[in-house]
């Protein structure tokens, strides 16, 4: 009984000291949201030649509105393949905020941002060039913030709010969980369970990274600090997490045939560079 209350006593002061920086984190998100959403789509559908460049750089904002903008734009045939992808790869949700909450953390912040622009660009100019006769489609504009509870009424300080608090529960669940489970059985058999060290591990990695909420990269990061998921396989997790925004696509792309052509691309973009960083010792 005493392992379970340090296990959560622990879990739930990790997370306490995290709550004033998330919550002036999603202030600052929430108002420049609002304030460039008027722009943002005129922006990504202008870029033309720089599409992936400029996908890339607004999907490592976290925010969901991008990708969900992205899903949109490119279901009415204002922005390729490519640069949808280049936001979807490029997004990290709240990973991002996570690690900078976590001190020492910053420097793995940034490396994890520029690899994810990085990745992003390239995999979104080589998508755009291999399927160009297919990244450009011509169909009706859907509702860009769709199922993503971006435009929240009350104004920015309760959006703020509720960003928070609904990150706030998830990470305090998982942290507790994690630190229960560390607790009673050890970090050994969960990396082993989680298949550390091995190449198979950015394949569960980026499976974890294809659930469509932000649950799954607050998942990946906390993994990833605790030691059980490598550079490469939170790479790997965190390239195929596009937030809501693939559940959106789902929901306003046709046909359904695309979509899984998408989903398995995102998921091969996400695998094969986590691998890579895998094998090379990022």
């Amino acid at each position: 009984m005493n392992e379970v209350l340090h296990a959560l006593e622990h879990g739930a002061l990790d997370t306490l000291r995290m709550l004033p920086f998330l919550f002036a984190a999603f202030l600052l998100l929430e108002a420049l949201e609002h304030y460039s959403e008027k722009h943002r789509d005129r922006v990504m559908t202008g870029t033309k030649a720089a599409g992936p460049v400029v996908g890339a750089l607004f999907g490592c904002i976290p925010q969901c509105g991008f990708s969900v903008a992205a899903a949109n734009l490119y279901s009415g045939g204002a922005i390729t393949l490519g640069t949808m992808l280049a936001v979807f790869l490029a997004t990290s949700d709240e990973a991002v905020l996570l690690l900078l909450g976590n001190p020492g953390q910053g420097g793995t912040a940034l490396k994890l941002l520029l690899t994810k622009l990085v990745l992003g660009t390239v995999l979104g100019y080589l998508a755009d060039f291999l399927l160009r006769r297919s990244s450009l489609k011509k169909k009706t504009l859907g509702n860009i913030c769709e199922d993503c509870g971006c435009e929240e009424e009350g104004g920015l300080l309760k959006a703020a709010l509720r960003h928070t608090v609904r990150i706030f529960l998830y990470l305090l669940i998982f942290t507790c969980a994690l630190e229960l489970f560390l607790e009673l059985i050890g970090i050994e058999q969960l990396s082993g369970f989680l298949l550390k060290d091995s190449v198979f591990q950015p394949f569960l990695a980026a499976l974890i990274g294809l659930i469509p909420n932000c649950a799954a990269s607050v998942a990946l990061t906390e993994l990833y600090m605790s030691g059980v998921l490598s550079f490469g396989s939170v790479i790997a997790g965190l390239l195929a997490g596009a937030g809501v925004g693939l559940a959106v696509l789902f929901k306003v792309n046709k046909p359904m045939k695309e979509n899984l052509k998408i989903l398995g691309i995102l998921f091969l973009c996400s695998v094969i560079p986590g691998i890579l960083l895998q094998l090379f010792g990022f």
